[in-house]
């Protein structure tokens, strides 16, 4: 196991009716920015809880924020921040809504002109505008990390940003509110936690005994409550699981002291820049294919990763890595989830080219856990994806 250092700070308030806990943990005297998404916490019920909480405090709202945060957008919100001497955000969405709160976190303190270069000269925040979330869809665990994924559309980016500063004060899941989540985003959000823990997971052996079995423990719950989530988002039982599984994928914990991929991410996002495609869709185009791709060198944890999560416990290390990535793969169909670039787009030739040369121009010439991979690595993985 490496040495790590590990902190969160974030307050989690889990359960049913705890979005009525905002009237405690909010500062009295703060002029709080409400930040939503597209208005479906209006039609669900959630604004109204949200707002009864609030009180008497002073609220601005801002709307809008789409599924990837996008940066003209973000900027609207960031001049209503500082023409209305906002001093506490507030995000109730999922892990788009969420994202956008910690730019706009980030960007409020800011002293250069362009708050583009957070992102393009990757600046760790360490210092920002102080927030907090109501989780409204799980998937993405940015509810409990300091990470963030802003989209520029006149660029055609996606692009990543981080630091100590930008962990929410508090956040508040109460899982009740997946009962209005369309079946589609309900999957995303399954695939994109699993996906989560994959990246940190599917790398190689290092002794860290504890940290594969709880990777392999979010693992386990997903595929048993993914069903039951999607066939019943009432299922309280399996709708709590559901949630805590998103979050516990990416707050840190099973990173810490073994080797992480996040290529799967690096390649996922630019086909979401490129195209549209859904985020947690994107990662399921990539991941069998990286899999496959970068074989001998993650088999001998793919072997583990068949016999401790599927179950497959016959043939030679060799066929049950093989059997992993296909088992993988079988789940995502299970979801719905199609697992092929050319499935949602007939515009896909020249993809690969194109991500490879947006990884070379960027400077991103050593990706995976061995930080061995090219874009011209990336390129073949892409293609292999068509």
């Amino acid at each position: 196991m490496n040495n790590f250092k590990f902190q969160n700070p974030t307050k989690i308030l889990f359960g049913k009716g705890q979005i009525a806990s905002l009237k405690d943990e909010l500062p009295q005297d703060a002029k709080i920015l409400l930040l939503y998404g597209g208005g479906s916490i209006k039609k669900n019920g959630i604004y109204e809880q949200v707002t009864s909480a609030l009180g008497d405090r002073e609220v601005v709202e801002f709307g809008g924020i789409p599924a990837n945060p996008e940066y003209a957008k973000l900027l609207e919100a960031l001049a209503v921040i500082k023409q209305q001497d906002i001093t506490f955000i507030l995000a109730v969405g999922g892990g788009s809504v969420i994202d956008g709160a910690k730019f706009l976190s980030a960007a409020a303190l800011y002293e250069g002109d362009e708050p583009w270069d957070i992102l393009t000269n990757n600046i760790s925040t360490k210092e920002g505008m102080p927030f907090a979330t109501v989780l409204t869809l799980p998937a993405t665990g940015s509810e409990m990390n300091s990470g963030s994924v802003i989209t520029r559309a006149e660029t055609k980016e996606k692009l990543a940003m981080g630091g100590p500063g930008l962990f929410p004060v508090f956040s508040i899941l109460d899982p009740q509110v997946i009962h209005s989540i369309p079946r589609r985003q309900l999957a995303n959000g399954i695939t994109d936690a699993f996906t989560h823990v994959l990246e940190q997971y599917m790398t190689y052996p290092t002794g860290a005994y504890l940290q594969d079995r709880l990777s392999e423990s979010i693992l386990q719950t997903l595929i048993e409550v993914a069903p039951k989530v999607l066939k019943d988002p009432t299922d309280y039982t399996a709708a709590s699981n559901f949630m805590w599984s998103c979050t516990m994928a990416l707050n840190g914990l099973i990173s810490k002291g073994v080797p992480t991929d996040w290529a799967v991410h690096a390649m996922g996002h630019e086909l979401t820049a490129l195209y549209g495609i859904d985020h947690a869709r994107t990662l399921a185009v990539i991941a069998p294919s990286h899999y496959t791709y970068n074989f001998e060198a993650k088999k001998e944890k793919l072997a583990q990763y068949a016999e401790r999560v599927w179950n497959i416990t016959d043939g030679s290390t060799e066929d049950k890595a093989r059997a992993a990535i296909q088992r993988t793969e079988e789940f995502f169909h299970e979801l719905d989830i199609d697992t092929k670039l050319s499935q949602y787009t007939d515009d896909y030739e020249g993809t690969a080219e194109e991500v490879s040369k947006r990884f070379t121009e960027r400077g991103w010439k050593a990706l995976g856990e061995h930080q061995s991979l090219k874009p011209s690595d990336a390129e073949q993985i892409v293609r292999m994806a068509y």
